[in-house]
């Protein structure tokens, strides 16, 4: 008796997925809740669990197929794989007649030759791997047999895998030199050919799909334009160094830059509640809550989870929900709620070296604030030429609801926010 391994509910709204990787093979035992399968959706990567222990039977779809929701895409033996789905090795043992003693003794097998290349090592057993080490194992494209584990009881770490494929990439690759061809008397010699060009075609992965295609209905949709003002972070910068060590010690999780534009912006949406609107056909709907979507950039692409009511929480907590919020992206682990909703973004691009951008809004959203790096730039205080960090912000709005005035109202009130940092205390 088998029993089926259906696509689960993937979440409001999502029908179907693409299987972007078999994490168990027709032969291999799987026990109950084990993933067999990781299915990419238009946001996030979501693992099928076993349905029942066993034994991996028949696959019914390939990685990269489209699958909807509640398709039987394998099955699960009770105890032995499905007919011609077992191991090539343990059909060819079945296939062998059972020995007996009348029978004459077979001649001994003859030695390998010198030059036979070695048995391969067996391969790690990939079900002890999570499925972030999975994801980065192929997304790198490395052997996890021959990476030493650092983890408990030697288990690879997703630092393991990272670190092997740096390893990989810094290893020079063999050049051999061709033999020179002897010059003919008469004949110039022919040029050395050239290094050998390539082109790689690799199929989009559903989010990458999902992403391009918001952003360019974004475009095409929303009447965008960007204010730009530029911020002096000394405030905030002196804060931070101040008190870093005790909140930690408090709180358990470090003072960050994103909590002090987080209680920013949540102060202008407040003052200015068309920055945290959308428009739903031809009404505006506007928020009396802030669910702050933060930009991350995760291993397969770009993902957006929410902080609900940020405009509710501390320093502390905007902290931990952004901290857990981008591990779990890190580690592919965000659910299709992580994602949901949203009333306004914050991207910040200088954590890679970005000076300045026009970020893109995210719909049905309709702005979001950009950060950029700190440097030291000469301004001009009290009449004097001084060195402060500086950092450029840019607001990026949809003018067919939010109009300049306010657009650059939001945007001043965040400035004057990190500038003085007090008005975050008492609400000005």
């Amino acid at each position: 008796m088998s029993s089926e391994v259906k696509v689960p509910t993937l979440g409001e709204s999502v029908t179907e997925a693409t299987i972007g990787q078999w994490l168990k093979q027709p032969g291999d035992a799987v026990k109950l809740d084990e993933p067999v399968a990781s299915l990419e959706t238009d946001k996030v990567a979501v693992e099928v669990p076993a349905p029942a222990n066993g034994v991996m039977g028949a696959l019914q779809a390939q990685e990269g197929d489209t699958v909807t929701v509640g398709a039987v895409i394998a099955t699960i033996e009770d105890s032995a794989p499905a007919a011609g789905n077992e191991p090539v090795a343990a059909r060819e043992e079945k296939a062998q007649p059972p020995a007996s003693d009348t029978m004459p003794p077979k001649a001994a097998p003859a030695p390998p030759a010198p030059s036979a290349a070695p048995a391969p090592a067996a391969a790690l057993d990939t079900s002890t791997l999570s499925p972030a080490v999975r994801r980065a194992v192929l997304e790198h494209g490395v052997d996890p047999s021959k990476i030493k584990g650092s983890g408990k009881d030697g288990r690879l770490t997703k630092e393991d895998v990272l670190a092997a494929a740096q390893a990989k990439q810094a290893a020079p690759a063999p050049s051999p030199t061709p033999a020179q061809p002897e010059p003919v008397e008469g004949h110039a010699p022919e040029p050395a050919p050239t290094a050998s060009r390539r082109e790689e075609r690799v199929k989009m992965t559903r989010l990458r799909q999902t992403i391009a295609k918001r952003l360019k209905s974004a475009q095409d949709t929303a009447a965008l334009l960007t204010t730009f003002n530029d911020c002096d972070m000394s405030a905030v910068v002196a804060a931070r160094e101040k008190y870093k060590e005790p909140f930690e010690k408090k709180h358990g999780v470090k003072l960050g830059f994103m909590s002090f534009f987080a209680k920013a912006a949540c102060l202008a949406l407040k003052d200015i509640p068309s920055v945290n609107a959308r428009i739903d056909g031809d009404e505006i709907v506007y928020h009396d809550y802030v669910d702050l979507s933060i930009a991350v950039s995760a291993p397969n692409g770009l993902v957006v989870p929410v902080v609900r009511n940020a405009d509710q929480l501390s320093f502390a907590g905007i902290e931990k929900a952004i901290g857990d919020l981008g591990r779990r992206a890190r580690e592919g682990a965000l659910t299709m709620e992580d994602m949901a909703g949203g009333t306004f973004t914050i991207s910040n691009g200088g954590v890679f070296g970005s000076l300045m951008s026009s970020p893109i809004i995210n719909p049905p959203q309709s702005a979001v604030l950009g950060l950029h790096r700190i440097e030291d730039r000469p301004v001009v205080r009290d009449g004097a030429i001084v060195i402060r960090p500086m950092m450029y912000l840019a607001l990026s709005y949809d003018h067919r609801l939010i109009d300049g005035r306010e657009a650059v109202t939001a945007l001043k009130i965040i400035k004057e926010a990190i500038e003085d940092p007090t008005r975050l205390l008492i609400d000005l």
